[in-house]
């Protein structure tokens, strides 16, 4: 999800029931692996405040990192 930054990744999981999950996560940091937002999708299109979320999550990251 480079709309978000670089090295951020999706994991897009599906149940039996047609729910869709996704979990946005970086493991651009050698200490660990930072889910940064998970949300049930219910639209073909991820939701701006689902986008924002994970960005403002992904930045204050890099600013405590640095």
């Amino acid at each position: 999800m480079q709309s978000i930054g670089p090295g951020v990744q999706e994991i897009r999981i599906r149940d039996d029931q047609t729910n869709q999950y996704r979990v946005v996560l970086t493991a651009r940091f050698s200490e660990a692996i930072y889910i940064l937002h998970a949300f049930q999708k219910k639209t073909q299109k991820t939701s701006p405040r689902d986008l924002s979320i994970a960005k403002r999550r992904f930045s204050e990251l890099k600013d405590e990192k640095k």
